[in-house]
């Protein structure tokens, strides 16, 4: 399953964050993403591959 991901969406990975969400809204698109958790807004970088390989479901933005 291959998804199209775009500034704003939300996606949800396997994984929880240490807060207790696996929501994460997109903030930068590229070889590297750049992550904010929706549960305590803590914002990483994480590489494409990781991303791709770990995305459970994907919400467009409104």
């Amino acid at each position: 399953m291959t998804f199209e991901y775009e500034v704003g969406d939300v996606v949800k990975l396997k994984k929880q964050h240490p807060c207790g969400s696996h929501e994460w809204e997109i903030l930068r698109v590229g070889a590297d993403f750049r992550l904010k958790c929706q549960g305590c807004e803590h914002q990483i970088m994480i590489a494409r591959k990781l991303v791709e390989k770990n995305t459970k479901d994907l919400r467009k933005k409104a």
